[in-house]
């Protein structure tokens, strides 16, 4: 085994890249990853080379995963990849089966079967480490205390049930074949490079593009916030000193509604590149028609993690949300980019029309 190497799938996305970036300073980090509309290599461009390989290849693929396994045979697999964004799992859920569900099970088969193969010492220091999320829990209401480790699987959307199933089976591998596997839990991530179908660079695109700024319902759908590199963070930490079968639940411990989330970022926008006509970006707020099963609140307890690990999240929201913004101020290239996509596409992923995802 080389002790020296973690696999990472899903490592040219958002929350993947910022955990290569992370971990890159200290130990090697071979990367797989499909290269979808969400997959982007300029993302680790500032890895050096020496730290990182890359595969681009599918992690349905058995016999590329077992291929990738007993050839650079690392010393843990962080399993990142997933389809996330909750509106294109409405739309189209056949995709995130396949690649929540059956992408993680052949994960766990391939790594079952490296894991046996490695001596006795090697095979002790061996983790799958499993990224998942506090949607899988369903919807808390305004009042009942956040979602800890215990609470019961009650996932609402396509996307939240392929991660609670794609959990099933990472404790089914635990308990049945004895794979040292870990489990997190986390809110909703914000910070640099993420696409923008999520929230909160949705909202600063569409400012920046004078479009209007669509909020489901009536925008009081609360979520928990953590940003990227308070994840990754915890994640370090739950490799290196959790017991196998454990499971942690990660948050910022800050909750905001949805409409006040994006009424703080058009204050901050208003700040730092202020409309032409003087006017507020909250102008362009509009409420248009609730997403089918949008959860009211998510909420996380993170006193787990906190007792048993050491971690707790160090980047204040305020400052991390406004260091966001002027990230994306700067990327203007990156986000012309990305929109240059098809008029489909951006129909599908929400860019250039009328919709959002608030999860």
């Amino acid at each position: 085994m080389n002790k020296d190497l973690i696999l990472v799938t899903g490592g040219a996305g958002f929350i993947g890249s910022a955990f290569v970036r992370y971990m890159s300073s200290k130990t090697r980090i071979l990367v797989l990853d499909l290269m979808t509309y969400a997959g982007d290599m300029r993302r680790l461009g500032e890895v050096p080379p020496e730290q990182m390989s890359f595969i681009r290849g599918d992690i349905c693929d058995e016999a590329l995963v077992s291929h990738i396994l007993n050839t650079y045979r690392p010393k843990a697999i962080v399993h990142l990849a997933a389809e996330s964004h909750v509106d294109r799992s409405i739309d189209g859920p056949q995709a995130f089966m396949k690649t929540n569900v059956e992408g993680t099970m052949n994960l766990l088969n391939c790594a079952t079967n490296y894991w046996r193969s490695l001596h006795e010492g090697d095979r002790d220091q061996f983790r799958f480490l499993h990224v998942s999320t506090d949607e899988v829990y369903g919807s808390l209401t305004f009042d009942e205390h956040p979602f800890c480790e215990d609470s019961p699987y009650l996932p609402n959307s396509p996307y939240a049930a392929s991660k609670a199933a794609s959990d099933h089976f990472v404790r089914a591998w635990h308990k049945t074949f004895g794979l040292p596997t870990l489990i997190t839990h986390c809110s909703n991530n914000y910070g640099p490079w993420q696409f923008p179908e999520k929230l909160i660079p949705l909202m600063i695109t569409k400012s920046l593009q004078s479009k209007p700024l669509p909020v489901y319902g009536d925008g009081s759908n609360i979520r928990d916030w953590v940003h990227v590199n308070d994840h990754v963070a915890a994640l370090e930490l739950v490799l290196d000193r959790a017991i196998p079968g454990s499971v942690y639940s990660v948050g910022g411990n800050y909750e905001i509604s949805n409409l006040n989330l994006i009424k703080l970022m058009c204050a901050t926008l208003d700040r730092y590149a202020p409309r032409l006509d003087g006017l507020s970006y909250q102008e362009e707020i509009i409420f248009v028609q609730d997403r089918p099963g949008h959860d009211v609140r998510y909420a996380i307890n993170t006193t787990k993690i906190k007792s048993e690990l050491g971690w707790t999240p160090s980047v204040n929201f305020s400052e991390g949300i406004n260091q966001t913004i002027q990230w994306y101020l700067n990327a203007q290239d990156w986000i012309r980019d990305i929109s240059n996509l098809s008029t489909y596409q951006q129909e599908r992923l929400g860019i250039g029309v009328v919709r959002s995802n608030q999860s």
